[in-house]
């Protein structure tokens, strides 16, 4: 998976646990595509502060992650459902189906 990607659903299932100013900062960098130099002009901060207030938050991020792996339960179970959809096995489509009952 792509690392921006990566990094945005993290901020999608863990975003709520950062500071105002911390979401803020990331969503500009991850969601809207802004630069640190941008970023940090808008916030009236160092383009420094900037780059260590997002390593901060990527840090924290896979934290959690490593903690709960939501992320990696989500991503296993929308794996199972796109097998599902592709499948045309009914034993298979049981057999995931299960699968994803049992994750949740």
């Amino acid at each position: 998976m792509e690392e921006k990607v990566r990094l945005g659903y993290l901020y999608d299932f863990y975003g709520e646990l950062l500071t105002e100013h911390q979401k803020k900062i990331y969503e500009d960098y991850i969601l809207n595509d802004l630069s640190l130099s941008e970023i940090a002009e808008d916030e009236g901060v160092s383009r420094q502060a900037v780059h260590d207030i997002i390593k901060r938050c990527n840090k924290a991020l896979s934290d959690y992650e490593e903690k709960l792996h939501l992320l990696d339960r989500f991503m296993n179970i929308k794996k199972k459902a796109e097998d599902i959809r592709d499948s045309k096995d009914l034993t298979v489509i049981k057999r995931l189906s299960e699968e994803i009952i049992e994750e949740l």
